[in-house]
């Protein structure tokens, strides 16, 4: 598909493979039989745009850098990116000047506003070069044009405080007792918590950012440990499953450490493919990097027309703070564009599927009219969890095509064949 869009996938937590999102979520083909073989996965993301799944940072799965050279903050993994996608449209030119997107999970609401703000000021060099007349030797301008977060971990002071609300309150409530002790302790942890994260924002302190992982994490995600984090609704058998809950995880490892595997990717036989690195992790951790602000990164893009979507599962139990769907809309809601106003006048929208006609969530957006999927949209996903291309994914399929081709996740079955059909959408 060589006038296809690009889409950059990135999976969440700073110590894990894209192999999730690759072999797991939404691939071309999921791992199968214990990790022997994969099979064949009919709800692809890549039926319509072309997908780079990225394993970053630096020693995550098989990516690796010179000896010695190592990455714990996402301002430097943003240049490593970045670069990294100069070579890739250097290399294939074809798909130079085509739109250019991205798409990250958990974690990846960190990284893609960091990634974004970087191809979105070289590209102002650009342009600024090319007025003057002035050459830009190596550089090419990326075709940013919009961004999908999935259950992501973007504005930790807003994002933390929303945690004890959706375990107690929201539609699938950890603790049924919202008056109850174990709530009421919750509620209690929050404004330390939140001092905390407004001096990591404030005074960029790596120790301050570091208390902020440190207190959070144990005071308000600790005690909610013994659920499966990723969905609700499923329990985890830690010997059988594995650390992350999937046995579907242990059989990716399986399937890309075969001989076979190493040689098609060109990989060195004596490596060893992990599905996460915990030393990346820690040096992640130690730095503080997941209590910084990511959504000040953004405006500026909004404001050019890069258009946001933002989309959560309501079953989504993650505990180390990036998923709940709560938190995801509150920031959304106080996000500082020229949209605010109208995105918290307007009141939510049922979204129902193309193919389907199904009710499977609820749709809330400011710009962009009728005529288009708007230039702000948070998206509520019923009955799934933190990955929600695994959980639904039809509606998965059906949120990236719409978003993707720019039709309005408000119409109805019939509006979005008129809509494609007088090619609107391009």
């Amino acid at each position: 598909m060589d006038t296809a869009p690009l889409l950059l996938w990135l999976n969440g937590n700073p110590r894990c493979s894209s192999s999730t999102g690759l072999l797991f979520e939404l691939g071309p083909c999921a791992v199968a039989k214990k990790g022997v073989n994969v099979t064949y996965n009919e709800h692809s993301w890549n039926t319509h745009t072309n997908v780079i799944f990225l394993d970053q940072p630096v020693d995550v799965s098989f990516s690796y850098a010179d000896e010695g050279t190592s990455v714990n903050m996402s301002p430097v993994t943003r240049k490593d990116v970045y670069t990294f996608l100069e070579l890739v449209l250097t290399r294939f030119s074809k798909y130079v000047g085509t739109p250019f997107d991205i798409a990250a999970e958990s974690y990846g609401g960190t990284y893609a506003p960091n990634i974004m703000l970087v191809i979105h000021t070289e590209n102002k060099v650009l342009v600024a070069a090319h007025a003057l007349n002035v050459a830009a030797p190596g550089l090419l301008h990326i075709n940013l044009t919009l961004v999908l977060l999935g259950n992501g971990l973007t504005d930790p002071y807003i994002q933390h405080a929303s945690i004890p609300d959706w375990v107690c309150e929201g539609p699938y409530p950890g603790y049924d007792d919202p008056d109850g002790p174990k709530c009421q302790v919750l509620w209690t942890k929050v404004p330390t918590c939140q001092r905390l994260v407004k001096s990591c924002y404030d005074f960029n302190s790596c120790l301050m950012c570091i208390l902020v992982i440190l207190y959070c994490n144990s005071q308000i995600m600790g005690p909610l440990l013994g659920y499966n984090p990723y969905n609700i609704h499923k329990r985890c058998d830690w010997q059988k499953d594995g650390d992350l809950c999937y046995k579907q995880m242990l059989w990716i490892e399986t399937w890309t450490n075969q001989p076979s595997v190493k040689r098609v990717l060109g990989i060195d036989p004596t490596w060893d493919f992990g599905s996460c690195n915990m030393g990346v992790n820690q040096a992640f951790t130690m730095q503080g990097n997941g209590a910084h602000n990511s959504a000040v990164l953004l405006p500026d893009l909004i404001e050019d027309g890069v258009r946001l979507l933002i989309y959560a599962g309501n079953a989504d139990m993650m505990n180390i703070d990036e998923g709940y769907m709560q938190g995801n809309k509150w920031w959304v809601e106080q996000f500082d564009t020229c949209f605010q106003k109208e995105f918290t006048v307007k009141k939510a929208a049922p979204w129902v599927t193309t193919e389907m006609g199904t009710l499977v969530g609820t749709v809330h957006s400011a710009g962009g009219g009728n005529e288009t999927a708007s230039n702000i949209t948070f998206v509520t996903v019923h009955e799934a969890g933190h990955m929600v291309p695994y959980d639904q994914p039809k509606a998965g399929l059906d949120l990236m095509m719409r978003w993707l081709f720019n039709i309005p996740l408000t119409l109805n079955v019939s509006e979005v064949a008129a809509h494609m059909h007088s090619g609107e959408q391009v």
